[in-house]
Formats: structure tokens, sequence, C-alpha cells
């Protein structure tokens, strides 16, 4: 998933339960999106977490309405490894954009490739939470989230 900072994305998905590993870095999807763009690929139990919930909490925690002039770098996208996943998103992102006044940006791409984000920035909410950018941009988004939809959460997570 991809749609802000992969530092931000990374950390709200590691803190949801259900969540068993996310990869940070950055992908691409065949042409014309095929220049990488930050993201995250989330591996998930879909039986303690579904993916229309993941999706939700994907169009929360970015401008997923906002066709701003940065998407090049931060595409608002939903990476799908086969048609199957790819049908499955378009359905569920069908049905969470009625929540949203304005239409979506969000697309669902096919994934095309990975690179992984360096390691000192892998986990990086995790690691240090303390970090004024996991302060000011990462902690509140979490925040925000676990007030709205607690059950979603791991107990012992920011």
């Amino acid at each position: 998933m991809g749609g802000g900072c992969h530092w931000c994305t990374e950390g709200v998905f590691v803190s949801l339960a259900g969540v068993t590993h996310v990869d940070q870095g950055w992908i691409s999807a065949p042409a014309p999106d095929d220049a990488f763009s930050e993201a995250v690929i989330v591996h998930f139990d879909p039986e303690r977490v579904s993916l229309a919930e993941l999706l939700a909490v994907h169009l929360q925690t970015h401008a997923a309405t906002s066709d701003h002039s940065l998407r090049g770098r931060y595409r608002s996208a939903v990476y799908a490894f086969n048609d199957r996943q790819a049908e499955r998103c378009r359905t569920a992102l069908s049905v969470l954009a009625a929540d949203y006044d304005q239409p979506l940006v969000t697309r669902v791409l096919r994934y095309a490739g990975f690179r992984a984000s360096a390691p000192a920035y892998r986990d990086y909410f995790r690691r240090d939470p303390d970090r004024p950018f996991c302060r000011r941009y990462i902690a509140p988004k979490v925040k925000r989230l676990r007030a709205d939809r607690p059950d979603l959460f791991f107990s012992n997570k920011q």
C-alpha cells in the first residue's frame, strides 16, 4: 500500500492486530506506473483482520482524496499480486468510497517490483517512537485510529 511516507504507513500497520509483518520500501507497477514509489507490503492473517479493514485504515491515514504534486513519490495505491486480489481491492474501495465527500484518488495497481528501505529506516516507529518525526506524524495517526477502532490494535502497541 502506498499513499504517504513509508515510515508512517509502516508505523500504522505494524500496530494492527492480525498484521504479521510489514515490508517497507518502494514499489513499482507496470507502465505507466513503473516508477518506484514509497509503499509497504502488508502481510496479514485474514482470520484476524480483513482486507477491507486494512484498506479502510489505509484510506484514513493518508490524503486519499488529494491528487497533490508529490503523487509520483507518494502514489496513492493498493498493489495487488493477482487478478482476484485486485478485484477484491476494487470492490472494497468502491464500498469505502461512500464514506468520503470527495472521490478517492487511490488506485488498484498490479505489483511489479519492490526495493526494501535501508535497514536503518525499517521498523522506524517501533524502534524509537520518541523521534520528532514519529511524535509529529505517526503517533497522532495511530492515536486517532486507536480511538476510532480499538478492536484493530494490539493491546501493547502505541
